[in-house]
C-alpha cells in the first residue's frame, strides 16, 4: 500500500451515521499524517446535528482542524469542487444508506452529494465507507447499483453482527487509506464484504 499521499487531494466527506465518526476521523487524520491534502465536507444533517457522539460544533471544528481548512456545510460552496479541479478523489466517509441512495439516483440535495456529482464531472474515483443498518435490506439494491457504476469503490465492508444485526454493513474504517491507494490504481479491495468470526 501507498504510504505517501504527498500531492493527492482528496475531498473528505462525512455524512450522518454519527456511531462511526471517531473511526472516520482518525482515517482521516492517518490520510492527513500520509501526506495528503484534505478537503472536508459535511452534509448539512450532520453538521447540524448534536448526539451523544459529539455537538454539531465540535464535529465540525474536529474535522476542520485536521483538514486544516473550513469545512464545507452548503451545496453552493461544494458546487465550484469539480470546476475549479479541487480534488484527486472523493472519500465519503461514513456513507449512509440514504447518501448511497441519492447517489445510486443521481439526487443532489446536500453538500455532500453535491460535492460528488461535482468532482464526478471529470470522471474522478470516488471512495465510499458504507455505514448503515439495513444495507442488506431495502438498502441493497442501491448499493447495488453502486457497486456497479463506474468511478465508484468501496472500503470492505464487515457485518458487525449477523444475529442482532443480520443486514447491518459497516466499513472497515482501518482499510480506508488501502482503499483510496487501490482506487487511485481503478482497483477494488477485495472481498468487498465479509463477517467476523467469534
Amino acid at each position: 500500500m501507498k504510504t505517501d499521499f504527498s500531492g493527492v487531494r482528496i475531498g473528505y466527506v462525512m455524512t450522518g451515521s454519527f456511531c462511526t465518526f471517531g473511526k472516520s476521523f482518525a482515517q482521516a487524520e492517518r490520510l492527513r499524517d500520509m501526506g495528503a491534502e484534505l478537503i472536508p465536507v459535511m452534509s448539512e444533517r450532520s453538521a447540524s446535528f448534536s448526539t451523544r457522539f459529539g455537538t454539531s460544533s465540535e464535529n465540525i471544528a474536529r474535522l476542520s482542524e485536521i483538514c486544516g481548512r473550513e469545512v464545507i456545510a452548503d451545496i453552493t460552496a461544494a458546487e465550484p469542487i469539480g470546476p475549479k479541479d479541487m480534488t484527486d478523489i472523493m472519500v465519503v466517509a461514513p456513507c449512509t444508506s440514504n447518501t448511497a441512495a441519492k447517489l445510486a439516483a443521481g439526487i443532489t440535495d446536500s453538500a455532500a452529494t453535491m460535492a460528488v456529482k461535482s468532482h464526478l464531472r471529470s470522471g474522478k474515483p470516488v471512495v465510499l465507507a458504507i455505514a448503515s443498518n439495513d444495507s442488506l435490506l431495502a438498502s441493497a439494491k442501491n448499493i447495488g447499483e453502486l457497486f456497479n457504476r463506474r468511478n465508484y469503490y468501496f472500503v470492505p465492508m464487515l457485518q458487525d453482527d449477523i444475529e442482532k444485526k443480520p443486514a447491518s454493513l459497516v466499513a472497515e474504517f482501518r482499510l480506508l487509506p488501502e482503499a483510496v491507494d487501490a482506487a487511485l490504481h481503478g482497483i477494488q479491495l477485495r472481498p468487498i464484504i465479509y463477517h467476523s468470526t467469534p
